[in-house]
């Protein structure tokens, strides 16, 4: 078996510490036969209350890497031999986090919370700092951490990865024994928002709850449910029940919880899983407070995140904030939406006579929304526009016939000149801050 020695001779920086992420990528997700005996694992009951275990909990692990890289977490204090263990423990709380999971509108809804938090913290002093945790990123891994909205800079990511890294793998740990991909990012997260400060942070869940590997957050400020749908069902599924279960499993006792409105059955599996935890889950409406006008908050599917963002940053300031400056002012909420900013997610970008309208969306829930802003967002234009549709579909988890499919009805009502399909080239550089990587053509449709 490969033992993992410190990297003493290697040069300890972004490349390296990205080279070395990168080998952590598992190669595949393998599923865990019902009745399997993994640690923390329960049965998960289905639709007709069957146990239905999908995918390796990549929680396993968690909390022995954070107590390895000195930032335990939920410590009984009994166990508890002095003061620095206490203080210890309560690393994790001090971040103030809220927790964020669901299918559609995560990313979104986490930067609303992030942007409005910001805002009420250059009004009041709190927060100072900020942290955001997403996943995926759109270019660099670095764009997953960021602190007041900006990625953290890459000597800092290098030097705290290398300090995760390090302990880690101090003893000669076996490579087996080291966390991967997600794991290891989610871990330095956590590492870099303590060393740096942040008072306030907003964790997004990598595609699960229950079993994911940032549900080692045990004392969540707010914890929110983003609209549900069906996705990652390899490892979440096979249907909406499940799909709810998994999300929900972010709900803490003692911690508020909120969601997006959700169809019967997934909400009522909310519903349940709330009470086993002794909280009870508030459905979000839109918040007739937010401007009517507001570009950012085209199309509606982003008045919805924002109005779940607005109601999760009001529970936390109740929870956290001075008492003599607890509420957001209708400036905070203004300047919240004003500099809000989401790359990758119904962004548009003018350069000269082009008008680019770029778009994340990788499930059939998803492009089905970004095709609407598309259509809505172009049909304006004075003289006809002609229009480009470029595509691209990388995963092992869903089908991107089935996603082009429902891309293709979405656009039905109008016509679309020319189709590129690009494909994704593992070997492009996209080391240059700048984006210098080339896209792969390989092929068009007239």
């Amino acid at each position: 078996m490969n033992k993992v020695m410190p990297l003493q001779l290697m040069d300890r920086n972004y490349k390296s510490a990205i080279d070395i992420l990168n080998s952590r990528r598992r190669l595949k997700r393998p599923s865990i036969a019902p009745g399997s005996n993994l640690p923390g694992l329960s049965r998960i009951p289905d639709a007709k209350g069957k146990p239905d275990l999908k995918g390796t909990p990549s929680i396993v692990g968690m909390r022995q890497w954070l107590h390895q890289i000195g930032h335990s977490v939920c410590v009984s204090l009994s166990n508890l031999d002095n003061f620095t263990d206490r203080e210890k423990t309560a690393e994790i709380d001090s971040l103030n986090i809220i927790h964020v999971a669901g299918t559609k509108g995560k990313g979104s809804t986490c930067a609303f919370i992030e942007s409005f938090l910001r805002a009420f913290g250059k009004r009041t002093g709190f927060p100072q700092k900020t942290g955001l945790y997403t996943s995926p990123h759109l270019i660099f891994p670095e764009e997953r951490i960021r602190i007041d909205f900006q990625p953290i800079a890459r000597d800092l990511f290098a030097k705290y990865f290398f300090e995760v890294w390090d302990a880690l793998s101090r003893d000669g740990n076996s490579s087996r024994a080291l966390p991967r991909y997600l794991q290891l990012i989610a871990l330095v997260s956590f590492h870099a928002f303590i060393k740096e400060g942040v008072e306030a942070a907003i964790f997004e869940t990598h595609h699960g709850g229950e079993y994911d590997a940032t549900n080692v957050i045990d004392h969540p400020v707010t914890t929110v449910i983003t609209p549900l749908g069906m996705d990652h069902v390899k490892q979440l599924g096979p249907n909406i029940e499940n799909i709810a279960w998994h999300k929900a499993g972010i709900f803490k006792r003692g911690s508020p919880a909120l969601s997006s409105p959700q169809e019967a059955s997934a909400a009522e599996i909310l519903r349940n899983r709330a009470f086993e935890k002794g909280v009870e889950v508030h459905f979000v409406e839109n918040d007739p407070c937010l401007p009517a006008d507001a570009l950012q908050l085209k199309p509606d599917v982003q008045r919805m995140n924002c109005s779940v963002a607005l109601a999760a940053v009001r529970r936390f300031l109740h929870e956290k904030a001075p008492k003599d400056a607890a509420t957001l002012s209708s400036l905070d909420i203004l300047q919240g939406i004003g500099q809000f900013s989401w790359p990758g997610r119904f962004q548009l970008l003018v350069e000269g006579p082009f008008k680019w309208f770029l778009d994340g969306a990788h499930n059939e829930m998803s492009v089905s929304k970004a095709a609407e802003w598309f259509i809505e967002s172009s049909d304006g234009q004075r003289a006809p526009p002609t229009r480009i549709l470029i595509f691209s579909q990388v995963s092992e988890q869903r089908d991107a016939a089935i996603v082009l499919e429902r891309l293709a009805t979405a656009l039905n009502t109008v016509h679309i000149h020319h189709v590129i399909f690009t494909l994704y080239d593992p070997q492009q550089d996209f080391d240059s801050p700048t984006g210098e990587g080339k896209p792969h053509f390989c092929g068009r449709i007239r």
